[in-house]
């Protein structure tokens, strides 16, 4: 929840959000929802802005409390300074987002959006059901980089088969089903590459260092790959690996963002 007092904390927040929202818009099976996502990010970019220039002027108007690690009350304020100015500009280049968020927000009201009736044809006439796909798990920073070295070494069905751990069957569904992550086709971003095995499909981005792994929606794991048991608990189907194991109630997207995860590049 925001504090509205404590600039650590709601940047925090901010900041999972932000990745939250970046893998929520991987798939987006109901278009009629860019919209009001679009008139969100347009608030969110304007307060943005302020949260920029502000920052720039709490560095100029402490530069007389800036020194460097060796003490250098010179170098310290001028990097206050340096940091200021960096941080405005980041604000007038953030004033042209603004103005195309807004155009695009204007275009995308215009729009009527018609349903899907795919599905209901395909019925019709007899046709295979459509597939979905459930969201396992879904990794980034170091711990991606754990499977992605896996990828490196091994391959991505040795990926896939230490992956599949983490699948506890209809559990698993039930909780990407609670969660939304439910989607008509494996979502893919245009760095992302893709592998499959039997049920599974794994996604991932050595660049980006994020991976996911999913599963078909009517799907069972295979026993073959996987050597857990599946127990009746209230584990979480989308819960990251921990050190310890998989929390009972873990979800990833509820960790706290931390600047110190080194990744393999930029990480949603």
């Amino acid at each position: 929840m925001p504090t509205f007092d404590d600039p650590r904390a709601d940047a925090a927040e901010a900041s999972a959000a932000l990745r939250s929202l970046a893998h929520a818009t991987r798939a987006m099976p109901e278009p009629a929802d860019t919209y009001p996502v679009i008139g969100e990010l347009l608030a969110g970019v304007r307060s943005l802005r302020q949260v920029l220039y502000q920052l720039g002027n709490a560095h100029l108007g402490n530069r007389e409390r800036a020194y460097d690690d060796a003490g250098n009350h010179t170098a310290g304020s001028m990097a206050a300074a340096l940091a200021a100015d960096e941080l405005h500009q980041a604000g007038v280049l953030l004033a042209a987002v603004e103005q195309h968020l807004d155009a695009a927000s204007q275009h995308s009201g215009r729009i009527a959006w018609h349903p899907v009736q795919a599905a209901e044809e395909a019925e019709a006439v007899g046709a295979e059901p459509v597939r979905r796909w459930v969201s396992v798990v879904f990794l980034q920073g170091e711990e991606a980089d754990a499977v992605l070295d896996i990828i490196d070494r091994h391959g991505t069905d040795a990926a896939i088969e230490h992956l599949a751990n983490f699948d506890y069957g209809e559990e698993t569904t039930q909780v990407a089903l609670e969660n939304g992550y439910v989607y008509d086709e494996p979502p893919r971003g245009l760095l992302d590459r893709v592998a499959a095995k039997d049920a599974h499909t794994l996604t991932y981005s050595p660049f980006l260092g994020h991976v996911t792994l999913l599963r078909e929606h009517d799907a069972r794991p295979d026993p073959a790959l996987s050597d857990i048991n599946h127990p009746a608990t209230t584990g979480r189907a989308l819960a990251r690996p921990s050190r310890g194991g998989v929390g009972a109630e873990a979800d990833w997207f509820s960790r706290p963002a931390s600047s110190s995860v080194q990744g393999r590049g930029l990480s949603l």
